[in-house]
Formats: C-alpha cells, structure tokens, sequence
C-alpha cells in the first residue's frame, strides 16, 4: 500500500474527531492539544494500515486512547495540585453566598442539558454530540466507528434514555431546591 498522506486524512477527519474528543473530555479547551496528539501519534505509527477504509475506525480508537492519557495526565496534575493546595491552604474560613442572579441563570435549560451530558457515559455524550451537534446518519456513525447499523441504532437509543432520565433527574432537583 501506499504511504498516507496524513495532512489530507487528518483534515478530512478532523472535524468529527475533535467533536469525540470534546465528548469525552468534556474540556473544549483541551481539544487541540489531544488533537496534536492524535496527529503526532498517526504520523509516528510504524505499521501501515493494510486497508484504506479502515482509516476512520482506527483514528477514532486512536482519538479515545489519546483522550483517555490526556485525562489520566489531567488527573495527575491535579492530586498533585490539590496537595500542594491541601498543604498550604489558609486558615480562616468563606463564608461568602452564592450570588441569587448566579443561582437563577444556573438552572436555565441549557445548563440543565450539559449538566445531564456530563453525568453521561463518555461514549453516550459522544455518540449523541456526533449525531445531534454534527449531523451525522446512521451509517457516517457506523462507518467512522468501526461499529454495524445495528449497534448504532441500539447505542442511540440507549444513550438518548440515559439523557431523557438524567434530564428527569435534573428537573426533580431543581423542583426540590
């Protein structure tokens, strides 16, 4: 097989691969700097791929490894933080209110919906973010995944009544508060 031409693929791809990212993240701004990972990453891979439709699959195993040694990264940095912050930290108490206008603009509907996003399994906010943010048929998600129709469908459903029952949730704690 030919070499890739990475720089072409990479942009072709890229936009739906950011979308994974941030799914999983959950840090727009981190985005890019796990992109430039994935980037480097395939650039670096020694085996070539065999089969040029099996190109999207693999970036996206690619995007989810990245983003996952990203997070463990994140992860590190701050109980390392938070124990340098715990060894320091002041002695006398806050006892600042929250702002009322801060705590009405708060539960608005939309913050409402990224709060049940959040609470979501990674894969779910990422499968719906791919379908609903991106646009993308049934089998654009299919083929990109590297998953059947099938398992599209049925991870779609699911993943929508996860964010139907979060969304119950939500509004049960706001009707309590």
């Amino acid at each position: 097989m030919a070499s890739i031409d990475w720089p072409s693929v990479l942009a072709e791809h890229g936009h739906w691969l950011r979308t994974v990212i941030c799914a999983r993240l959950g840090e727009p701004q981190a985005v890019e700097e796990v992109m430039q990972e994935v980037s480097l990453a395939a650039v670096r891979q020694q085996a070539p791929l065999s089969d040029a439709d099996k190109v999207a699959p693999w970036l996206y195993q690619l995007a989810v490894r990245q983003t996952l040694l990203y997070r463990r990264k994140q992860g590190r940095r701050r109980k390392m933080i938070g124990a340098y912050a715990e060894r320091f930290r002041p002695d006398e108490a806050d006892n600042r209110q929250t702002d009322p206008l801060s705590w009405l603009l708060a539960e608005e509907r939309g913050v409402q919906v990224r709060a049940a996003m959040s609470r979501l399994p990674r894969r779910d906010a990422e499968i719906l973010m791919l379908k609903y943010n991106e646009d993308w048929s049934y089998k654009a998600l299919a083929e990109h995944l590297g998953i059947s129709h099938s398992a599209v469908e049925a991870r779609l459903h699911r993943a929508r009544q996860r964010l139907r029952d979060e969304l119950a949730t939500v509004d049960v704690l706001t009707a309590d508060g």
